[in-house]
């Protein structure tokens, strides 16, 4: 099937869905049984999409499941109440006091705070590495190394790592890949053909693509599966039935949608690059943006999210610059169908391992499916305020 065939059938079978187009809602907590040979098979199958109790999840969760596994090619996927909650239920499932992690420096920030916060407390000792190192990742590694984690792009930085290098090398050492693929989607990139064993989404992004459901999804590959199924259910991780309909019912336009989010941010990333006042544009599809190369092979499209670096300004000039857009909001999260803008003013401060090579305060725009021509009107008008506060 074709990429847009494929997420309209993906988890859309008859023992889901029966006679109607989308699978039900099904609601409960309490899965009753009429005889113990019942409850004997659904507790022997409860992790193989058979209902056991209402956290393992009811037909609504199993099609939505099914539908990741079949998109992003894992053998199991596991659900959580956030994006957030997939990275801390996969990292979880994986280390233990004592063990060492190798963390990307350009990592979502609540990620490190994972690291720093929890992690750190428990034993767990996290070293943080540049996300162009690749295959010299090998030189990082400890006896005591047990997971390599990633995130390609960067979703500030945009920064593309080579995924297939840094896991040959995780494989060759017996070491736990997991990346946060959450800008691919699950349609841009392919992670377990690269050699990856747990890709996490959130789901709140361009899955639910709406703004306005908060969910998680960590896939496994076959060898990886049992354990963070069932590490993940013990820590409590679980998602409503609504949300994952909500998720399931986005994942069927998904693919038109990031056609047009690649679209119109493409057109304004190109008009930013042309602007004197723009020191770089960080999108993974411009030769200059690092990875680039790695993009090109890994990936078959990009997305709405990308950033651009000032050439000079401080807070006041940046707040003349983000205050009062027409059309670009000021606000966490990206994914959905508006336009979303978000200034950092010292971008080095959020790294310990790697140099931030620009100046100026960064700025990120996540470009909505608004028309780009009133999108570029409301920046015009934001450097015109900038240049003023200069």
């Amino acid at each position: 099937m074709k990429k847009n065939t494929h997420l309209i059938q993906a988890g859309r079978g008859k023992k889901w869905v029966g006679q109607a187009v989308n699978p039900p809602v099904v609601r409960a907590s309490t899965i009753t049984f009429d005889t113990m040979a019942e409850l004997a098979h659904a507790s022997q199958h409860k992790g193989n999409r058979v209902p056991f109790y209402g956290r393992r999840g009811t037909a609504t969760h199993f099609a939505f499941q099914e539908a990741m596994c079949e998109l992003e090619g894992g053998a199991g996927c596991a659900l959580y109440p956030c994006g957030a909650a997939a990275v801390s239920g996969a990292l979880l499932s994986f280390l233990q006091s004592g063990d060492h992690l190798l963390m990307v420096d350009s990592v979502y920030e609540p990620t490190r705070a994972l690291c720093e916060k929890i992690l750190r407390p428990m034993g767990i000792d996290t070293e943080y590495y540049d996300p162009m190192l690749g295959a010299g990742i090998v030189e990082l590694i400890r006896p005591s190394t047990k997971v390599i984690f990633l995130e390609s792009p960067g979703s500030l930085t945009m920064e593309v790592q080579d995924v297939p290098a840094i896991c040959n090398i995780a494989q060759q050492h017996g070491i736990v890949t997991i990346l946060d693929n959450t800008w691919a989607s699950p349609i841009l990139c392919r992670p377990f053909e690269m050699g990856v064993d747990i890709s996490i989404q959130a789901a709140t992004k361009y899955i639910v693509g709406h703004s306005d459901v908060m969910l998680g999804t960590a896939s496994a590959n076959e060898k990886h599966w049992p354990q963070l199924r069932e590490h993940s259910y013990v820590l409590g991780y679980c998602a409503s039935a609504d949300d994952v309909y909500q998720a399931s019912r986005g994942l069927r336009t998904l693919g038109i949608r990031l056609q047009q989010h690649e679209h119109n941010a493409l057109q304004i990333a190109r008009w930013l690059a042309d602007r004197p006042d723009v020191e770089t544009v960080r999108h993974p599809a411009f030769s200059s943006n690092p990875g680039h190369e790695a993009f090109k092979r890994d990936f078959s499209g990009s997305n709405g999210l990308f950033s651009f670096a000032l050439k000079q300004g401080g807070a006041k000039a940046v707040a003349a610059f983000v205050e009062g857009m027409q059309y670009f909001k000021m606000g966490f999260s990206w994914g959905g169908y508006e336009s979303l803008i978000s200034p950092t003013l010292n971008v080095q401060k959020l790294r310990t391992a790697s140099q931030w090579p620009h100046q100026g305060p960064l700025i990120r725009l996540h470009i909505g499916l608004e028309d780009p021509d009133d999108l570029i009107a409301d920046l015009t008008q934001a450097f015109a305020r900038y240049q003023a506060a200069l």
